[in-house]
């Protein structure tokens, strides 16, 4: 099913088993921010990225650096060099995706971006070393930026999946298809918005973090919510403004998330994410998230 009736959407989810696939993922890995700037094509609709003044390519590497050895104490993390004419591919979620033995490479909206998806290196890596099959999206014309613009249960095989200029719906139709999901649910972002990923976190398939403010409608994020009760978390316009939406779980008992969004919680929100029984983990990524994103965006799972 794919669908923008939310109902028929979660009248459907109700039924499906949390028996669709592992809940968090076996690796990761990162692209490192070499030749970290502004890129203006991707700036163009990403209003949460900085002015090129504010950009710290030294910093980002350090906090880079250290994000991937905090995650290295949860699972195998692997980090790819970037490149000068890439300045974004830190982010590299985005254009990279896995499903058990398979990766999944995106159609990237902007073409400084597109360049990502020809890495013979990371292909490679997949290919040779790890056996996967491959599909790739990169060539046909329906931007589909993958887990910015999906936001999957990988427990049921559900995906949620934001419409915007980085994805249209023949671009998820594309992806709901590449990961071979049973439902997804397709809703507009509101306007000035550009990732589903920003906005809206599913937690290990038992939680989520939902921002309102970033759905066109808002009775769709509260549809969200209602599935994933009593363990959602509703973000209020600050939180989300601090990409707290921007998290992910990389094992069953821990959340990860910037440092920034991690300040940003509210009493209620920690509250809701222990009750959930997670660990809230938090990591320094001021300079990273003048890019436009956060550390969900740095992290490509290996299924």
């Amino acid at each position: 099913m794919i669908t923008r009736d939310a109902g028929a959407f979660f009248a459907f989810a109700a039924r499906c088993a949390a028996d669709f696939g592992p809940a968090t993922a076996r690796a990761a890995f990162l692209v490192s921010p070499d030749g970290f700037a502004r890129a203006e094509q991707s700036a163009t609709d990403n209003r949460y990225m900085a002015g090129a003044a504010d950009f710290d390519p030294a910093g980002a590497q350090a906090q880079h650096r250290a994000l991937q050895l905090a995650l290295g104490e949860e699972l195998p993390t692997i980090c790819f060099p970037g490149h000068a004419g890439a300045p974004d591919a830190l982010f590299p979620n985005n254009v990279f995706a896995t499903v058990p033995g398979r990766l999944i490479v995106g159609r990237m909206r902007h073409e400084v971006r597109r360049r990502e998806a020809g890495r013979s290196d990371i292909r490679g890596f997949f290919r040779d070393t790890l056996g996967y099959a491959e599909t790739d999206l990169s060539a046909q014309p329906h931007p589909c930026e993958l887990t910015g613009a999906l936001v999957i249960d990988r427990v049921r095989g559900l995906g949620y999946c934001g419409l915007s200029e980085r994805c249209d719906a023949e671009g998820a139709a594309l992806m709901h298809a590449a990961f071979g999901l049973r439902a997804t649910l397709l809703f507009d972002l509101a306007p000035g918005e550009y990732h589903a990923n920003v906005l809206l976190a599913v937690l290990a398939g038992r939680a989520a973090l939902v921002c309102p403010s970033g759905f066109a409608d808002a009775a769709v994020a509260e549809a969200v919510a209602g599935f994933y009760a009593p363990h959602a978390i509703v973000l209020s316009k600050a939180e989300t403004a601090a990409f707290a939406g921007n998290a992910i779980c990389l094992r069953d008992g821990s959340v990860w998330m910037s440092a920034r969004a991690a300040a940003a919680l509210s009493p209620a929100s920690r509250a809701g994410l222990e009750r959930a029984g997670f660990l809230l983990r938090g990591v320094a990524l001021d300079a990273i998230e003048a890019a436009g994103g956060s550390l969900r965006c740095c992290v490509a799972e290996i299924f």
